[in-house]
């Protein structure tokens, strides 16, 4: 099978300007190719996660990935998939989040000897001189056509600024540039992209006569049509400050039993023939399957050692063995007790398993609260500081949201 064959069977394109071109240079190992990142937060997140496993998956074919940090682009903000504009940051948090970028793309890419590039375009773009952006740029973009992109028409309803409607001319620049000065002759990126894609081809092919290529991949959508990676205290970030690689760990191992398959088949570079011979499977094998999915992305983005831990504490909580320590942990001191004692309610919000008190009473009086195994169904049950000492007391809400209470 080649590489763009795996490609397609992995669920993982979605539309392409020429595809015999492009398997051509895909199988061949002759894709100097780039995906973009804006770094609007210091970590990347499961949203950046199959852009990433195909950067590693071509470079392992013999292809060259450039990592492109959107640092100029970034001053403008991308309104693909947003109904608002995104929040302007300062120069100076764009470069501590490109900074955290950088460290995290090298556990999927191997920027060594030349194998792989990672650039800025801040270094290109904010030195554009705009009237000369505006003679040499402009006449190759029709007002009209842009109105047409999909990446627009959501930002339209509530007004498009003209701020980001640049954004698409900076996107296709990007293209051009990295064309020029690094032979850069595909681009790839989320199917929300593809407008922003041709924008490129098409300038290339308009200022200097030759052909370069774009590939949209699949966004990663569950099987209501939402996009993964969301959880309702936010994103699920692959710095294990922000989740930790017990909670990375958990989200994979709770996704739906429709999209567990499509999971693994997407983003894990287990063999398709394996991955196949599970399309069978029900009931507790798709619990394994979830498993198995769970410990190879949390073994790609934190290591193995890791993600053996992660998967120990989670046997630990709903296998009834293994090891408490590697659990999400809080601490409880004498600043969270009212009258030398903590009560439920408290205790649950102060953990974050529920987010008011009010959500805490219901959650209790309906019977989904326990405290180390002993289901709590009273309100006024308190806890004094000595309760956590040692090892601690484990809180779950329901069978899915869990955390070790220790003392301070």
């Amino acid at each position: 099978m080649t590489v763009y064959d795996e490609l397609v069977a992995r669920g993982l394109i979605a539309q392409v300007t020429d595809e015999a071109e492009i398997k051509e240079l895909i199988n061949n190992g002759k894709a100097v190719f780039y995906i973009g990142f804006d770094p609007t937060a210091d970590s990347l997140h499961v949203g950046h996660f199959m852009a990433l496993c195909l950067m590693k998956r071509l470079q392992m074919a013999g292809n060259k990935p450039i990592a492109l940090i959107g640092g100029g682009t970034a001053m403008i903000g991308d309104p693909s998939g947003r109904s608002d504009m995104r929040q302007m940051m300062t120069k100076e948090t764009i470069q501590h989040n490109v900074d955290c970028f950088k460290k995290q793309m090298s556990r999927f890419i191997d920027f060594s000897d030349d194998k792989a590039m990672l650039v800025n375009n801040a270094d290109w773009l904010l030195d554009l001189n705009y009237v000369e952006v505006l003679r040499d740029i402009g006449p190759h973009f029709s007002v009209n056509r842009m109105l047409t992109a999909e990446c627009y028409k959501q930002r339209m309803e509530k007004g498009l600024s003209f701020l980001e409607f640049n954004y698409m001319i900076m996107q296709s620049f990007d293209f051009y540039t990295l064309f020029q000065k690094y032979g850069c002759n595909m681009q790839f990126g989320g199917d929300d992209q593809w407008s922003n894609m041709l924008g490129g081809t098409e300038l290339i092919r308009r200022k200097l006569g030759k052909d370069a290529y774009a590939m949209t991949i699949n966004l990663l959508l569950n099987s209501e049509g939402k996009k993964m990676g969301k959880t309702q205290s936010g994103a699920v970030w692959l710095d294990p400050n922000k989740t930790s690689p017990f909670e990375f760990f958990q989200y994979w191992r709770n996704v739906a039993d429709s999209d567990v398959l499509k999971c693994i088949r997407m983003l894990t570079f287990l063999p398709l023939e394996e991955i196949e011979a599970m399309d069978s499977w029900e009931g507790a094998q798709l619990n394994q399957a979830k498993e198995i999915l769970a410990f190879e992305l949390t073994k790609l983005v934190h290591g193995e050692e890791e993600a053996a831990k992660a998967r120990e504490a989670s046997h630990a909580l709903f296998a009834g063995g293994g090891d408490h320590a590697n659990m999400p942990t809080v601490e409880i001191s004498e600043e969270d007790l009212v009258d030398g004692a903590i009560d439920i309610m408290g205790l649950l919000v102060k953990t974050e398993l529920c987010e008011s008190r009010g959500d805490a009473r219901r959650n209790v009086q309906q019977g989904g609260v326990t405290v180390a195994d002993e289901k709590v169904t009273d309100i006024t049950t308190k806890y004094t500081l000595d309760a956590f000492a040692g090892d601690g007391l484990v809180v779950k809400r329901g069978k899915k949201k869990f955390v070790k209470v220790i003392a301070k």
